[in-house]
Formats: structure tokens, C-alpha cells, sequence
């Protein structure tokens, strides 16, 4: 298989197809690369023709792993395609059994039990419906479960065990088929959460060791500070911290934690630093909080689903007013049950249920997780799109060029302290920095105090009991007091131009500046295209950086509005600003920083290598940093609208004309519901059919 490889860190490698991937050959391209014994997890990017692998075996695992990429021909992908097919053989069995199982036993009742022993097994299998109506009833109630006794129990009055027989299988029939396709949605998405990598700070004695979650056993130290999520259930031994639990609990506000308080997987860190002893593995924890999540998703419906499921209940009453009325009318008790057993509320709430579900699976599928249908609603009808700069339009992995040294410091001082206090933050710039020191074997191990992270502004800390910070020109400058000669202030200009920079200072005294290298992520001129083509009347570019840097980045990536040197809650207003002016926004960030402003939008977009706290309050979130995942959630979201708008309408035209049938004596009820129960599973087939995006 012809392959360039696009970027590789010890133990991963990011390869180059030759082409993209079509969605059908995904599990099978997947399934053909673990075959080798040393490939750990396979990852695989469809549209932009990209695969990530994690491999075991250092440098032997890692050319075994390559050359059994080189290797993969047609005949591998067949025998895959195979292996792939009987999966989903043995997972679609379970409906297809059950269906065959429900259609069986109803033909056999019909076709070979004797017409009293029908009207007895008719009476037993209405018991459960009988029931369901009372707990209504009971409620004060008038909703579905009340019409589908009604109308049964009209059949039976009219010992017509057939017609209710019929009925109930048809009923039984569309809950098997809704079951069934939420199950496969939450297990798509499930599963699409867990291919999440994520990483833990290990504390071995007084070092600190960055690792797999996965890898954390019962008895580990690990240490989480501002940002970082906490990946596994434990007790804090030390420290003090601020902790977002709203996945797990639904508090919006973050609680504190402190020494000998429990703390729980899916939860995250808004500010502080505890130490956390691991109370049981990673895999459960996780598992546990991401099922959570899923079912978080079913309540988070949009306003326009809830509007069907409302409407849906509304009109209940309605067909039950009109058989009276029927009833009254025509002295037929016939024409009646033939209004009974046409109900708007059963094909609209199963519609429109399945069509979510459906497109929950297939985002899922897509590259990205949606918490629940409302999301999808507000970025169909969203008119403005709101990035963050730094790993959002640009890449995840910015790079150090350049260090300036002021002084008596040496450049490899600067980069080594530098270093020292960033190896601790989980940001896009902290990670490059240390990068870069380990490039150089500059050694950075705790040379200083205990250290604070202000969130958008940088790092304070002391060393040899000087005070020292790194960070933006403004934390540095202005709130520290550091003040910078003006042949300082042109040097840096000049060196750093179109980069951006990390001041460095010791006891109020500029040391040293960082130039990070933040390159834009290659498609972005393309993705925001097709998102002005898509419906986006603003896009519009927020950043903390100064304004040569973000007038660079902006430039190349084609955004014509952008605003600089914005601290969090600058971001925060100017969404909140532009919601109060009418518009509805995306806002698509991934640091702590951009926490407030994504809790704003009327949707919020996390990347997926962005911070807990990110992920935490989006709506979505990004299974991978590539941004085109937002071009087909756009589309996918506006196909969902048109389907349920199209499903309403369709359900409303074709039972309007069955029951105006079924009054004038057209139809009889056995064909009134035979006809109903049909078109409704009909339209849930298809609404639960992929999604053809353009």
C-alpha cells in the first residue's frame, strides 16, 4: 500500500495514503493494519486519507509495523473485508432474530391455533398494553400507551381478536426496530469516545512521567493540575483544586477537593494542583463516564424534536375527542375503532427519534460526538463561526525557532528553565517548549517551587527564592511589572515577526523570549470556504496572540475578521455581544481558555486534543483535530433538519388521509391499522438509513 509518512513520535506513527478512504473501508483498513502482532490501535482519518497507528517494540516494532503497512494488497483487504462481514453478520443476527422470532409466533397463532384459543393469547398479550394505559391514567395522562390500549380494546370489544392482534404485533414490531437502532447508535458512540487517547501525569518519587491512561493501575500516584481531566477514579493525597464534575453530577459549577476527598473519572480540573492515588483501573472509570455521557445525550433534545414530541402528546386527546364524536355520529362502533387506530403520536415521536439516533451514529462514525440532538439543531441554524487561533486553525504541534537571550543567560539556560516550568500544563505551547529542551538534551527536572498556572496569561514560580514567570507580553509586562528597554522591545520585534512569542522573567528582570512557530493546519483555506458556501455569513477569528501574529495566521487561512490579544473573558463578552446583536454562533476552541466562550455559543466545538475542560462544556466535540470534520457535521446537521421537517410532514398528510378513510367507511380498521403501523415503520426504516451528504 503506497504511503508517505506525515509525522511519527516514539511509539506512533501519522501515515499518508495515497488517497482517501471510503467509509465502507474504514473497519476493514483497521481490521487489516492490527492484524501485525506490534500495531496497538489503529486510528483512520477517511477523508483526508491519514492513519495513525500505535505500535509496540520501539525501533523493530516500528519497521515491522511499516513494512506490514507496505505489504497490505487487494487479497489482505478481501480477507479482512471477510473477517469485517461476519462481525456485522453477528451483531445484526440479534434483530434479525428477534424480528423473525415476533413475525413466527404471531403467523403460527394465526395460522394454526383454533379461533378461542386466538381470543385467549389476544387477551394475555394485551395485558401488558392494558397496564402501561393505567400507569398513565393513573398520571393523569392521556398519551400513547392510552390510545394503543383504546384502540386494541375496541377490537376485542368488537371480538375482532385478529384486527388486535395484528395491532400488537405491528406495535411490538416498530419497538424492536427503535430498540435496536438506538442500541447500535450508542455503541457507535461509545466506542468512537473510547478511541480517545488520553494521558496522565505519573509521579514515580519526585519525577514526573507522562503515560497512557489505560496503563494506570490500582496504587498509582498521578498528578492533575488546571486544565487536565481526571482520567480514573482516586483520593486526593495532596493539594487543592477546583473540579468541574457536571458530566457525572449535572453541577454546573465546579466544587472543591482537597486532601482525603474523592474524585472520579470524566470529571476535570478548572484550577489548582492535587495528587491523586488511583482507586481502581482507567478502562472502567472511563467506560463508566462516557456511558454517562451517552446517557446525558437523550435529554439534551432540540427544540424542534421536543416540539414533535409535544405536538405528538397534544394530539392524543384530539383522537380520542374525535371517536366520541364518531361514534355519536355515525352509531358505529366500526367507524369508531377505525379513529382509534390512527394515531399521529406513535409515527412522529418513532420518526423522529430514529432519525436522531441515525445521525448520532453516523457522526459518530464521522469524526465527531454530538451529546445530543439540540446540538445538531443550533448548528444547522447558525450564521456565524467563531475559531480560536492556537491549535484550532493552526496545528496542535507548534514548534520553537527561535530564543533570544538578554544578559548573563545563554540561550540553553533560557529554553532549560523555560522548560522546567512548562513540562507541567497541557497546552498546545507548554508541550512545543519542552519539546524543544528534549530536542537539545537540556535536562529540566525540579529545579524550582511549587508552580501556578493563570489561566491565559502564563506561569508563575519561584526559583532560589526569585520570583519567575513566563508567559504573553501582557501577563509578563503588564500585570508583573517587567519592564523592557526599547532596543530590547525592537530586537524582539524583528526576530520574532510572524511568530509568537513567550516572554521569560527573573525578579522582574526579561531573561529571555521564546518564538513558537505556529504553522496553519494545511486544509483551513478550504474548510472555511466551504463553510461561507455552507450558510456562514461570519467567520471570525478570536486569539490571545499579538496582532502581527494573528493578523499573519488570518491572512493565510482566508478569515477576514479577527480580534487579538483577548484574555478569556475578552472572548467570553465579545460572544456574549454577538448573541445579544441576534446572531447564532459555533464557537470552536480547544484550551482552558476558551471554556467561557464555548459554554456561550449556541454550540460549542471541542478539538480532540483540546483540554478536559474544553471537551467538558462543548456540545461537541472533535475526535480529531482535523477541521473539516465541521464542513460535514454542518451538513449533517442540515440534512437531520430536513429529514424530521420531511418526516412531520409525511406523517401528518398520510394519517390525516387514513383517517378520513377509515370515518367515511373506506377502509376498515384492520386496514386503518394495518395500513398506520406500515407507513410508521416504513418511515422509520428509512430514517434510520445513512445520511447522503453532498
Amino acid at each position: 500500500m503506497l504511503h508517505t509518512i506525515e509525522h511519527e513520535v516514539p511509539g506512533r506513527v501519522r501515515i499518508l495514503l495515497d488517497g482517501s478512504v471510503r467509509p465502507s473501508d474504514v473497519s476493514v483498513l483497521t481490521r487489516a493494519l492490527s492484524a501485525e502482532a506490534c500495531v496497538e490501535k489503529v486510528v483512520v482519518y477517511p477523508k483526508i486519507g491519514s492513519v495513525a497507528i500505535s505500535y509496540s517494540g520501539g525501533a523493530e516494532g516500528r519497521a515491522r509495523t511499516l513494512r506490514h503497512v507496505s505489504a497490505i494488497d487487494g487479497q489482505v483487504m478481501e480477507r479482512a473485508r471477510v473477517e469485517c462481514g461476519t462481525e456485522m453478520g453477528a451483531r445484526a443476527s440479534s434483530l434479525f432474530t428477534d424480528l423473525a422470532v415476533l413475525a413466527g409466533s404471531y403467523l403460527a397463532r394465526r395460522w394454526f391455533l383454533p379461533a378461542p384459543i386466538r381470543a385467549v393469547v389476544a387477551l394475555l398479550r394485551y395485558l401488558p398494553f392494558l397496564r402501561a394505559a393505567l400507569r398513565s391514567l393513573a398520571r393523569a395522562r392521556l398519551d400513547v400507551p392510552v390510545l394503543d390500549a383504546a384502540a386494541i380494546g375496541v377490537s376485542l370489544l368488537q371480538r375482532d381478536p385478529k384486527t388486535a392482534g395484528q395491532t400488537m404485533f405491528l406495535l411490538d414490531f416498530g419497538e424492536r426496530l427503535e430498540e435496536y437502532t438506538r442500541a447500535r447508535s450508542e455503541c457507535a458512540l461509545i466506542y468512537s469516545l473510547l478511541d480517545i487517547p488520553e494521558t496522565a501525569q505519573l509521579v514515580r518519587g519526585s519525577e514526573e512521567e507522562r503515560v497512557e491512561t489505560a496503563s494506570l493501575v490500582e496504587g498509582d500516584l498521578i498528578v492533575v493540575r488546571t486544565g487536565m481531566p481526571v482520567c480514573v477514579d482516586g483520593v486526593v493525597e495532596k493539594g487543592c483544586a477546583s473540579v468541574n464534575q457536571a458530566a457525572l453530577t449535572g453541577e454546573p459549577l465546579a466544587v472543591r477537593r482537597s486532601e482525603g476527598d474523592d474524585v472520579f473519572a470524566g470529571t476535570a480540573v478548572e484550577e489548582g494542583e492535587i495528587f491523586v492515588r488511583v482507586k481502581s483501573g482507567a478502562s472502567s472509570t472511563k467506560l463508566r463516564s462516557i456511558v454517562s455521557l451517552v446517557e446525558q445525550s437523550e435529554r439534551c433534545k432540540a427544540e424542534s424534536y421536543s416540539h414533535m414530541e409535544r405536538l405528538a402528546d397534544g394530539i392524543v386527546p384530539w383522537n380520542f375527542l374525535l371517536a366520541g364524536l364518531v361514534a355519536l355520529s355515525t352509531r358505529s362502533l366500526t367507524k369508531a375503532s377505525a379513529a382509534l387506530m390512527v394515531d399521529y403520536s406513535c409515527a412522529l415521536k418513532l420518526a423522529s427519534s430514529i432519525a436522531v439516533l441515525s445521525a448520532l451514529t453516523q457522526s459518530a462514525k464521522q469524526g465527531f460526538t454530538v451529546k445530543g440532538s439540540r446540538h445538531f439543531e443550533a448548528m444547522a441554524e447558525a450564521d456565524t463561526i467563531v475559531f480560536d487561533k492556537t491549535g484550532t486553525l493552526t496545528e496542535a504541534t507548534p514548534e520553537v525557532t527561535r530564543v533570544i537571550a538578554f544578559g548573563d543567560w545563554s540561550r540553553r539556560e533560557v529554553l532549560r528553565l523555560s522548560a522546567c516550568l512548562e513540562e507541567h500544563f497541557p497546552h498546545p505551547v507548554a508541550r512545543a517548549v519542552v519539546r524543544a529542551a528534549e530536542a537539545r538534551n537540556l535536562k529540566h527536572r525540579e529545579k524550582h517551587s511549587e508552580v501556578e498556572y493563570i489561566v491565559a496569561h502564563g506561569i508563575a514560580s519561584s526559583l532560589e527564592g526569585k520570583r519567575v514567570v513566563i508567559g504573553s507580553e501582557h501577563f509578563v509586562v503588564e500585570d508583573e511589572g517587567v519592564l523592557i528597554e526599547e532596543e530590547k522591545r525592537e530586537r524582539i520585534s524583528r526576530e520574532t515577526e510572524g511568530l509568537s512569542p513567550l516572554y521569560l522573567a527573573v525578579d522582574g528582570e526579561l531573561v529571555g523570549v521564546i518564538g513558537i512557530e505556529d504553522p496553519i493546519k494545511p486544509n483551513v483555506p478550504t474548510v472555511l470556504r466551504d463553510l461561507r458556501s455552507l450558510g456562514f455569513g461570519r467567520i471570525i477569528m478570536l486569539t490571545g496572540d499579538n496582532e502581527k501574529t494573528a493578523e499573519c495566521i488570518a491572512r493565510q487561512a482566508g478569515v477576514s475578521e479577527f480580534h487579538a490579544n483577548l484574555l478569556p473573558e475578552d472572548k467570553h463578552a465579545f460572544v456574549r455581544a454577538l448573541r445579544e446583536e441576534g446572531a447564532s454562533i459555533v464557537m470552536v476552541g480547544d484550551g482552558v481558555n476558551d471554556s467561557p466562550a464555548l459554554s456561550e455559543a449556541n454550540v460549542g466545538i471541542a478539538m480532540g486534543e483540546g483540554s478536559a475542560i474544553a471537551r467538558e462544556v462543548a456540545g461537541i466535540t472533535l475526535v480529531s483535530d482535523d477541521l473539516s470534520s465541521i464542513v460535514a457535521l454542518r451538513k449533517l446537521s442540515m440534512a437531520l433538519m430536513d429529514r424530521m421537517g420531511g418526516s412531520f410532514a409525511f406523517v401528518m398528510a398520510a394519517n390525516s388521509a387514513l383517517l378520513a378513510a377509515g370515518i367515511a367507511g373506506a377502509l376498515s380498521p384492520q386496514m386503518s391499522s394495518l395500513l398506520h403501523n406500515g407507513t410508521t415503520v416504513a418511515m422509520s426504516m428509512r430514517n434510520a438509513a445513512p445520511y447522503r451528504l453532498p
